[in-house]
């Protein structure tokens, strides 16, 4: 999994039935270079020449070959039959039957030897569903034991959740807003540092509610959900106005209450919240989070789940549920007519 957060590349390993059955293996994080990064972040929205765009493309897939070897150096007891490789959204914008992931899904299998799903999202933009997110099947096989309704919320560069009922296949799923996207850019703009860690920055800075409320103005939150986003569509609301400080403390806030105003499309209200992806290494986040759901916000690791694998797990899982011919998506996860089967399959050269 590479996501919008531009940090590298998680690899995780399950053992699933493609349904209910999952067991973790291990994971690993790999930190792209600093020169790629600034490469990738070149091609965001599918701009500039093809050539530098099919660069990019074989370089970021050469980079997860790599992680996988480095991965099956550290874990040699994990062998696995199968890579799901979502790539990297370099452009989703589903009302226009468009979305763009970049990574060569025949040169992984090449590089790897090994079969390799990729291709998720494009067959449900092209039946007409949001694309994203396509986690929310796989947060429900998690939660199967869990007190409902739980939501499940990850914060990558865009925020995500999935709400989950006490019946089978009671789920809702949206984009809620930026999650950290928004944040990571003001800071490194501003200071050069890729991230605000711990927020530290965040908490020495004042909010400005009056950009918070113009915030909430925009018609996303007036959407009805399943609803996606692209990383940049609220780049319009960075408040180049404030200091660093108090822009930091702003878009933090901004995140947290695009999370709350999603709760207003929640068949009943969640008992509880479990926050994956990065933003839940933030304190400040996970502190305006609280404050403005008034319900228990946890790390997933309250509950025994890895945060910082559970994207790229849930590729693994879609991966097998592709090659089972199962449904990666359905009505209320991204707006589909019907569920929807994607991947596309590239055998391992013999």
């Amino acid at each position: 999994m590479s996501g919008t957060s531009l940090d590298g590349i998680d690899v995780a390993t399950i053992a699933t039935d493609g349904i209910q059955r999952v067991i973790a293996g291990p994971a690993l994080t790999v930190p792209y270079p600093e020169d790629f990064r600034d490469r990738l972040r070149a091609v965001l929205g599918g701009v500039g020449p093809e050539a530098d765009i099919a660069a990019v493309e074989a370089e970021l897939t050469r980079l997860h070959a790599s992680a996988v070897a480095e991965f099956r150096a550290r874990y040699p007891e994990s062998a696995f039959d199968l890579i799901g490789f979502h790539g990297h959204t370099i452009l989703h914008r589903p009302a226009e039957r468009r979305t763009w992931q970049i990574g060569d899904g025949a040169l992984l299998a090449r590089l790897t030897g090994c079969d390799v799903v990729a291709d998720f999202r494009s067959a449900d933009v092209g039946a007409g569903g949001e694309g994203a997110p396509l986690a929310p099947l796989y947060h429900a096989a998690l939660a199967a034991d869990l007190a409902k309704p739980v939501a499940v919320l990850n914060l990558g560069g865009v925020g995500n959740l999935t709400w989950i009922g006490r019946r089978a296949n009671d789920i809702l799923a949206f984009d809620t807003g930026p999650g950290n996207a928004l944040i990571d850019d003001w800071v490194r703009r501003h200071t050069g540092q890729p991230v605000d860690f711990d927020g530290a920055l965040a908490r020495t800075g004042q909010v400005s509610e009056a950009h918070v409320a113009r915030f909430l103005q925009a018609p996303y939150f007036d959407r009805k959900p399943p609803k996606s986003l692209d990383r940049d569509d609220f780049r319009g609301f960075i408040p180049d106005d404030l200091d660093v400080a108090d822009g930091a403390a702003t878009l933090t806030e901004m995140t947290a209450a695009a999370v709350a105003a999603a709760t207003r499309y929640f068949p009943a209200p969640g008992r509880e919240w479990l926050v994956c992806g990065g933003g839940r290494h933030n304190p400040a986040i996970m502190t305006a989070l609280e404050r403005r759901l008034a319900v228990p916000v946890r790390p997933v690791e309250a509950v025994g789940w890895d945060g910082d694998a559970l994207e790229a797990q849930a590729f693994a899982y879609l991966a097998v549920r592709s090659v089972m011919g199962l449904p990666l998506s359905q009505p209320t996860t991204t707006g589909v007519s019907h569920p929807v089967r994607g991947g596309r399959l590239f055998p391992a050269a013999p």
